[in-house]
């Protein structure tokens, strides 16, 4: 055990720690597969729980993370002192490999920060990730999530620029039908795998206030555009991205979709990164708009529910964990890419087992369920078990809710930093058609 309590096995041998240390980074560096993710978008608050509380919820002293033993390392004589905030900055590689993106390379890197000098300021966080494949995917973005002093705004947004080849298996859930080659062409029943290449731009900006205790009211504009598209297949026109680009009046080689947000949210988890209890729920609408340059009008309603209870209360991280994420088209028309989907929740981290898209409709709904556990008493490695089910709506009169495709798998967690409960994450997912793969992050999917 990793336990710094447990002193008379902590160190027999530095060499036992080297080999460990070259396990975890092994498990950092490694080859995974992954789905292509982008920035976190939801307004993620916590709750500031009393003092008495935090004492008996989580002691950090008896906690290990990356940091703790790369100084047992380092300095394995020195004796271990209070538990002391560390920085904030956390940089890892971003290395990844699936058939759909090839072997990718690059870096990620995280900060936070409390701004002021309010105790009960929430933490800010930005992020910024750069990566390259060998299947010419170049992908930039940036992003921040900042709480003013005392909570009063919270600002977040992001930026994205990428040189993107998007995986293309079709509108719906997979299920048979339709009367015209067209259609069974855009249901793609078979999942055959197609894509598309193309340049991605994204800018988002939120700002939002707190109303009440654990209420916020929130406004935004967001703006996505994709220019020079092109069909990796070149053998026919016949494809799902230009079938349903022709129907709903998108051009083949570009589009934008910039609109107008409006959200409100209610939250009491007790921490971001790795809630051990509290709820998170956010309801909004997406208005597209054509004198704000985009293609066609549409207007969207999206869901998002969470829910995590703790089943012990000798150990909180003994936790399980429910989310549903849904969004539904109430008019207009939403271009091909951008449709709700497997991995299109704001974090990118739903679908586990499926690359991002396999799954779209006009109306989507996704639910998962998850049990997470500690495996070490110093909560330095755990555990999680997974399972989810996705629905969508499709052109060949497949409703919502009527066919449901499930996934599931099972997980280590590594504690990077116990201050932040910062976990890296290593998934193994499944789901129908052969889909499968590792799955590398940092955080929970949710």
């Amino acid at each position: 055990m990793l336990n710094r309590r447990e002193t008379h096995i902590r160190i027999n041998s530095r060499a036992l720690w080297r080999i460990l240390l070259l396990a975890a980074f092994a498990i950092i560096h490694g080859t995974a597969y992954s789905q292509v993710q982008a920035p976190a978008d939801t307004l993620k608050r916590d709750t500031v729980p009393a003092p008495a509380q935090i004492r008996a919820e989580e002691n950090l002293f008896e906690q290990f993370d990356l940091g703790d033993l790369a100084r047992y390392i380092l300095h394995p004589k020195r004796p271990p002192g209070p538990a002391r905030t560390r920085s904030g900055i956390i940089v890892i590689p971003n290395i990844a490999s699936n058939p759909s993106i090839g072997s990718q390379i690059g870096i990620k890197a995280v900060a936070g920060k409390k701004l002021g000098g309010d105790p009960r300021t929430l933490l800010s966080v930005a992020a910024t990730s750069a990566s390259i494949t060998t299947k010419g995917i170049i992908y930039f973005y940036i992003s921040h999530n900042v709480y003013t002093p005392g909570n009063k705004w919270n600002l977040q947004g992001s930026l994205v620029a990428a040189r993107t080849v998007t995986p293309d298996f079709g509108l719906g859930i997979a299920n048979e039908g339709g009367k015209s080659e067209a259609d069974i062409i855009l249901a793609n029943a078979a999942r055959k795998p197609r894509a598309v290449k193309g340049q991605f731009y994204n800018f988002r900006e939120k700002v939002y206030k707190e109303v009440s205790k654990n209420l916020f009211v929130g406004m935004g504009v967001s703006f996505d555009i994709r220019r020079r598209l092109e069909n990796k297949d070149t053998t026919t026109d016949l494809t799902p991205f230009n079938i349903y680009s022709d129907r709903h009046g998108f051009p083949r080689d570009h589009y934008m979709a910039n609109g107008l947000l409006l959200n409100i949210q209610y939250t009491t988890r007790d921490n971001q990164n790795r809630a051990y209890k509290g709820m998170y729920i956010d309801a909004g609408f997406r208005a597209n708009q054509t004198w704000m340059g985009s293609t066609r009008s549409g207007l969207q309603f999206t869901t998002d529910f969470r829910k995590y209870v703790s089943l012990s209360a000798r150990n909180p991280a003994h936790v399980i964990a429910f989310w549903n994420w849904g969004s539904y088209l109430l008019s207009g028309a939403i271009p091909y890419f951008e449709l709700p989907g497997t991995a299109k929740d704001p974090g990118s981290r739903s679908g586990r087992g499926y690359v991002v898209g396999y799954f779209k409709g006009e109306n989507y709904n996704y639910s998962e369920v998850e049990y997470r556990f500690p495996i070490l008493r110093n909560n330095f490695i755990s555990g999680v078990a997974f399972f989810h089910l996705q629905t969508a709506s499709d052109e060949i009169g497949s409703k919502l809710f009527q066919t449901f495709r499930p996934g599931g798998g099972a997980g280590l967690r590594i504690l990077f930093n116990k201050h932040t409960r910062t976990n890296l994450c290593l998934d193994y997912a499944w789901g129908q058609y052969g889909a499968r793969g590792f799955f590398l992050g940092l955080n929970e999917a949710f």
